[in-house]
């Protein structure tokens, strides 16, 4: 029906060592009464399989996997890791053969099998989700805000301890006293503040104090900003649940999110890791005739790649639904893509403003893309990008040969993303022909 992976190919799959041992302990095919591998919905195989566990009902499993795009797993036990040792487990079998091709699937396949090529479909084509019950919705919101909300008043109070036993002792800490916090608002669903807080023991040299002082302030402000009943402006509360953990589905965007019409042009993409060890790929966007920054996110598991809505150095007449803190988008349907001439930039003084403006909408970013024109690199101190008035920030060399291989050391426009703490990270350059080179 397919090529079939190797067993090395499943086992980089586990995201860790135990789950991996503990997917070998059910790897046998005798706890696995019944599987088969059929033909998804919208293409691709579905691997599905039933457990035989410790309980009356067997543990449901599967696995959707769609050639270059990233594999989808389901599974019946509570586990938290994706994917959990069932799937693994069902995915080694058939790695050796021992899943059988079937024609006929179970209810429980078929209909999650549907629903992944419904919620693609309309992702494809821009159209709102099905509707749902409002008031069962109503109360699944209200019932996670209220978990958040109980998660971050924990954190306010682990905060203050911090800070009254001094932070002179923080580098003999081990891992395991900020990761008890972290899971525990895992557990209260804010896991975007659980990430903030994994961030807490990163070693920031001979600048650790302050670096790690400008954490915990990033950490207290959000909790702040999140418990506070009012005083803040919609784009700026919706950055904070955002950041909080509370995300909005992509059917809801497109459903009801701000659109926005627009000649977008592609200025470039970065991979990086989730605290969680998922890969993501941020894809940057600008509006030629608004203005208007958008940015596409999109997410894999650690063996496999994200998906590329766009192309860098390309552009496309369409629309963008917007998250509702107004920098996330999600494309509506799909238009033409056509090679984009260099985008307008501007001075390393204009780079920084942008970002300050940024900043202020969202105190927690991370990156913000800016766009140097007639920028060269430098060295002085490290490697620099310099404008024509001699301003300059320093930069990653990651795609530093890359980028003196395609301009020659000339000047040249170059997309790239800013961070104060890791410096200027060049994603798109355009040569002396206007053609772009993505870094």
């Amino acid at each position: 029906m397919s090529d079939r992976w190797s067993t090395d190919e499943v086992w980089d799959l586990a995201p860790d060592p135990s789950s991996r041992k503990a997917a070998l302990k059910v790897a046998g095919a005798g706890s696995w009464p019944r599987s088969g591998v059929v033909p998804a919905d919208g293409g691709g195989l579905a691997v599905w399989g039933e457990c035989e566990g410790s309980g009356a009902k067997p543990y449901l499993a599967a696995a959707h996997l769609d050639g270059e795009k990233a594999p989808a797993y389901k599974c019946s036990c509570p586990s938290r890791k994706i994917p959990c040792k069932h799937v693994l487990a069902l995915l080694a079998l058939w790695s050796r053969g021992a899943v059988a091709d079937r024609r006929d699937r179970p209810e429980w396949v078929a209909a999650w099998l549907s629903a992944r090529h419904a919620r693609q479909e309309r992702a494809v084509n821009g159209t709102p989700a099905a509707p749902v019950d409002p008031e069962r919705a109503a109360a699944t919101l209200r019932a996670r805000e209220r978990a958040v909300t109980a998660g971050l008043e924990e954190l306010r109070l682990w905060l203050r301890d911090q800070v009254d036993g001094g932070l002179a002792g923080a580098p003999e800490l081990g891992y395991d006293h900020w990761d008890r916090m972290a899971k525990r608002l895992v557990d209260a669903k804010a896991g975007g503040a659980a990430s903030l807080v994994t961030q807490l023991p990163q070693n920031g040299g001979d600048r650790w104090p302050d670096r790690l002082l400008e954490r915990l302030g990033l950490l207290h402000l959000l909790v702040e900003g999140y418990l506070a009943e009012d005083g803040t402006d919609a784009r700026f509360r919706a950055v904070v649940r955002s950041r909080a953990g509370i995300s909005t589905r992509t059917e809801e965007v497109l459903a009801s999110g701000e659109r926005v019409r627009d000649t977008w042009r592609v200025l470039g993409s970065r991979e990086g890791l989730t605290p969680d060890g998922m890969r993501s790929r941020r894809t940057w966007l600008h509006g030629s005739a608004t203005g208007r920054w958008a940015l596409s996110l999109t997410y894999a598991r650690p063996a496999q790649a994200p998906d590329s809505p766009f192309r860098c150095g390309t552009e496309t007449d369409g629309e963008l639904a917007f998250h509702p803190d107004g920098r996330r988008a999600v494309r509506v349907g799909r238009t033409p893509e056509r090679p984009a001439s260099p985008p307008p930039g501007g001075t390393v003084d204009q780079a920084l403003d942008s970002y300050a403006a940024a900043l202020a909408q969202d105190p927690w970013l991370e990156a913000w893309p800016v766009v140097l024109e007639n920028a060269v690199p430098a060295r002085a101190d490290g490697w620099h990008l310099a404008d024509p008035t001699g301003a300059s920030l320093p930069m990653e060399t990651g795609e530093l040969w890359r980028l003196l291989a395609a301009t020659g050391g000339r000047p040249a426009t170059v997309a790239a993303e800013w961070s104060p703490v890791t410096g200027l990270a060049p994603m798109t350059v355009w040569d002396a022909d206007g053609k772009a080179l993505a870094l």
